[in-house]
């Protein structure tokens, strides 16, 4: 197959690598894919087929990001309920939809798979479709556990197939611009991060119970952002929540009792991040950023529909409220992650968030889940330890550090992976 550039509009989206972790070379057996095996100069533009799997609140949104890329087609999308798969492709011009994930993985004509699944899905998927040599495009988290996580991002490096983890506040150009002003040092050296995320209204009971606790599911984003902002990789966490909202699911487990939570995140370099998030907030959806330098400070503002202001005696201020939630607040980050990620795709570089940034994600979100259970300080060092590889792709987690005879346990997340495809491309 031969492919082109993606339309140098959206050049910009795509030009900025986010930090990960730094892989040694290692040996690998990975393989090329047909997508960019003939990669040459043509003056025909040539598209991206993808599939995408689930058709429910996520999925519609990144069918809507990818139908608004250039030179991107949806050729298959599933769903296990049939009817949500029709009216999706009904409504975004898809021509196959089906029951069935395994359809869209196996699906000769589609290049990259987008998995917009449930969570408890994902690892899974991801699996099979790097046994079928699809590219994958996986919304967090990879997986569930810290194992699986291991084991998908493993199956997908051993494939030769790139993973791109979606975390799309890395491509809000509010946020971009923080990071933009750290790497040219317009405010000096970092000294503190602060950042906030504040839904609407909280979700329900049911959405709730199951969905990994505040840390995982909501503050995650915010965790992933402070290690992007501080560009290096962190080293504990203090972590505590509260229930102020919704007093039902005090009932819950764990982290799933909160509806309320703070982070104080320490890294190498002596910056400290700060995170607050809360189900609820009276005046809409907040998502801020703050970065104090040595000689200056960025900021960002809550954002709005449109920068309308109201003048009167009893009132001045904002004439509508901001964005009602992420779904409208992040439509431009969702089209620039899938520009980003097909333009690695056509011209065989390395993805800007991997498997590597979605796994680092989930460390830091479970230890702060432990930190705000046991009441401590936690290093990330310790959730890392805590996995047990037989090889790459057959991991588990050990209770209490029960490690079996001569093993010794891994204390950079590095170690459980082995290289993706970027990595060997480079070596050789």
């Amino acid at each position: 197959m031969k492919l082109s550039i993606i339309a140098p509009l959206f050049a910009a989206f795509a030009s900025t690598t986010v930090q990960g972790f730094t892989l040694a070379p290692k040996a690998s057996h990975a393989i090329r894919t047909a997508l960019y095996m003939g990669i040459e100069d043509t003056d025909t533009v040539k598209e991206v087929r993808v599939g995408v799997i689930g058709c429910g609140r996520i999925g519609i949104v990144h069918l809507g990001a990818i139908t608004k890329a250039p030179n991107v087609k949806p050729v298959i999308v599933s769903n296990p309920t049939v009817s949500k798969a029709e009216a999706a492709a009904a409504q975004f011009g898809v021509a196959r939809f089906t029951s069935d994930a395994m359809d869209v993985i196996t699906d000769p004509d589609v290049d990259a798979v987008w998995i917009c699944s449930p969570s408890s899905f994902h690892a899974d998927q991801i699996k099979a479709c790097a046994a079928n040599g699809k590219h994958v495009f996986c919304e967090k988290p990879l997986a569930t556990d810290l194992a699986a996580t291991v084991e998908a991002i493993n199956a997908c490096n051993e494939a030769g197939v790139k993973l791109m983890t979606g975390l799309q506040r890395r491509f809000d150009p509010n946020f971009r611009r923080v990071r933009e002003a750290i790497e040219q040092n317009e405010v000096g050296d970092t000294i503190m991060i602060k950042l906030c995320s504040r839904d609407p209204s909280p979700p329900p009971f049911e959405y709730v119970k199951g969905g990994g606790g505040i840390f995982a599911d909501m503050a995650v984003h915010d965790l992933d952002m402070s290690r992007f902002l501080a560009g290096e990789d962190p080293i504990d966490i203090l972590a505590v929540g509260s229930c102020h909202i919704d007093k039902s699911i005090e009932t819950l487990d764990g982290s799933e009792a909160f509806d309320t939570a703070s982070c104080i995140v320490r890294y190498p370099s002596g910056v400290q991040a700060m995170v607050d998030v809360c189900r609820q907030s009276s005046y809409g959806y907040d998502q801020r950023a703050e970065v104090l330098g040595t000689s200056g400070m960025i900021a960002t503002d809550n954002v709005y529909p449109n920068t309308a202001k109201i003048y009167k005696n009893e009132f001045t201020g904002n004439a509508d409220m901001p964005y009602d939630f992420f779904l409208s607040r992040y439509t431009e980050a969702y089209v620039s992650e899938t520009v980003a990620f097909c333009d690695a795709l056509v011209h065989d570089k390395p993805v800007p968030c991997t498997g590597q940034d979605g796994l680092a994600a989930l460390i830091m979100a479970l230890a702060a889940d432990k930190s705000a259970a046991e009441n401590r300080w936690v290093s990330f060092k310790e959730v890392v330890e805590s996995v047990y590889c037989k090889d790459p792709q057959n991991c588990e987690i050990l209770p209490m550090n029960i490690f079996p005879e001569g093993f010794q346990p891994a204390a950079d997340p590095r170690d459980l992976l082995i290289p993706d495809v970027d990595a060997v491309k480079v070596e050789a």
